[in-house]
């Protein structure tokens, strides 16, 4: 049964083409910078064109708000995106809850088994999967609400795909980069201004560092079931033509086992390298986070890492606090922070993993009262993925789902203001979604930590290690395993 009807989404006009404006193909933190600021949208009268701004009815809404530990202009965009929402659509009721991060799957799964569900859900990257494969989840495609699929990074568009039906939309991208400390490659003998440019030299430079001035060059993070590790280890894989199933393919089937290739098993022996041989990354690795790469770091203590554009911030943060001599250090590793491109492997691959969150539509068997309003749901995704909302709600750290986000007055202030924004940003076109399977939760958290704590404790060779792998990524995926 389609909630979002052929004849109520698809024979919808679309708003005014934005993607023209874009071009993909230049994508670099110069054109980022170029581009911001340069063009005006205007979300009521584009939505409009969707849903008149007079339509009477009613939607129901659970996301990942602001909480306490944000800042106050997380508050202050999520407070204004609901007064502009109802200007735009007075006569339109909203039931919104804000539910965190850790609990919202949780209550989610628990509100479908009660046929209690609201009729829209914004959920994780690696969420929305679960609900599409076990048929809890409406189609949902661009131009339901107006747009196309140009408006949307292609890697963003894949994380939505399932079984070739697009089942949300993208609202906002994430992705990260390489940090180093500047007073660290200089004292080791490092240009301080030019990062490793590939994982090979990453493996070096964490030597070099180690030899010459006694700390961990590169903060690897290896904890098992912790999302943390895929996040920064994947990159390193897919880099050396590795994957856990095809997903760093330009079409994958999600079929294939790719985590006992060459690639992949190139990628293990140079964290093996790093950990075991070179010891040149913290002996704690196997239990660290990025949390606990934090700490090394703002007190000079590390050489380099991969993280958010947050990063910058928490470092100015911890430097704040910090006292006596302690602040002398803070304050000079703030000034000496670099962020760079994630470095490529062997081939010139460079990759990263496309994180961020999507927006769904839940079937009306499922919601709270039976039923869900078309129409009124079509006004607020539409709002909510405009360039102009898609671009103030990413605004802590993250990127509008929407691209013509990057052309709006919000995101140059944000380039103005969030220091190394347009670096993370600059590497979304090398992002790639975890694989689009229901399964994809504990191959990430479950296998690929599980590999890495194999080979680097030696309790496997990294051959045996990735053959051990491969077994049990076919296993949950040919029986269909997984949550």
């Amino acid at each position: 049964m389609a909630v979002l009807s052929a004849a109520t989404m698809l024979t919808t006009a679309t708003t005014a083409s934005y993607a023209q404006s874009v071009d993909l193909s230049k994508w670099s933190p110069e054109y980022v910078k170029s581009i911001a600021g340069t063009k005006q949208f205007d979300a009521a009268k584009d939505c409009g064109a969707v849903v008149p701004n007079d339509y009477t009815g009613s939607v129901s809404y659970w996301y990942t708000g602001p909480f306490e530990a944000d800042p106050q202009i997380a508050h202050d965009q999520d407070k204004a995106f609901w007064e502009a929402f109802k200007a735009a659509y007075p006569n339109i009721t909203t039931e919104v809850q804000s539910i965190t991060y850790n609990e919202l799957l949780d209550k989610f799964r628990t509100s479908l088994l009660g046929n209690s569900a609201p009729a829209v859900i914004r959920l994780q990257i690696l969420g929305g999967v679960e609900f599409a494969a076990k048929g809890y989840l409406q189609p949902l495609k661009p131009e339901d609400i107006g747009l196309t699929a140009a408006d949307f990074w292609p890697g963003a568009l894949k994380s939505v795909t399932y079984e070739g039906v697009t089942y949300g939309l993208p609202t906002n991208n994430e992705t990260m980069a390489l940090i180093w400390n500047a007073k660290v490659f200089k004292d080791a003998g490092l240009d301080p201004e030019n990062p490793p440019a590939t994982w090979d030299d990453v493996v070096a430079y964490s030597k070099t560092i180690h030899e010459k001035l006694g700390i961990p060059g590169y903060g690897l993070v290896a904890k098992q079931n912790a999302g943390n590790t895929p996040f920064r280890f994947m990159p390193q894989l897919w880099a050396y033509g590795g994957g856990a199933l095809d997903e760093a393919s330009a079409e994958p089937g999600y079929k294939d086992v790719w985590i006992n290739n060459e690639g992949s098993k190139k990628a293990l022996q140079a964290a093996y390298q790093m950990y075991a041989v070179d010891k040149s990354v913290p002996t704690s690795a196997l239990t660290n986070t990025q949390g606990e790469n934090q700490a090394p770091f703002i007190a000079g203590k590390l050489g380099m890492m991969i993280a958010h554009p947050a990063e910058y911030a928490k470092m100015n943060d911890l430097a704040s606090k910090a006292t006596g001599t302690d602040k002398t250090v803070a304050d000079e590793v703030v000034a000496n922070m670099r962020y760079g491109l994630i470095p490529t492997g062997p081939d010139g691959k460079r990759a990263v993993v496309f994180g961020g969150s999507n927006i769904h539509v839940v079937k009306p068997e499922f919601v709270q009262g039976g039923k869900v309003d078309e129409q009124a749901v079509k006004a607020l995704i539409c709002f909510w993925d405009s360039p102009e909302w898609s671009t103030k709600l990413a605004w802590v750290g993250s990127n509008p789902g929407n691209v013509n986000g990057f052309l709006t007055d919000a995101m140059k202030e944000r380039l103005d203001t969030i220091k190394f924004l347009d670096v993370t940003t600059s590497m979304l076109p090398n992002g790639i979604p975890f694989p689009v399977i229901p399964q994809a939760p504990e191959i990430m958290n479950i296998i690929v930590p599980d590999m890495l704590q194999n080979a680097l404790t030696g309790s496997m060779t990294v051959d045996q290690a990735v053959e051990d792998a491969a077994t049990k990524v076919k296993a949950i995926v040919d029986g269909g395993g997984g949550i």
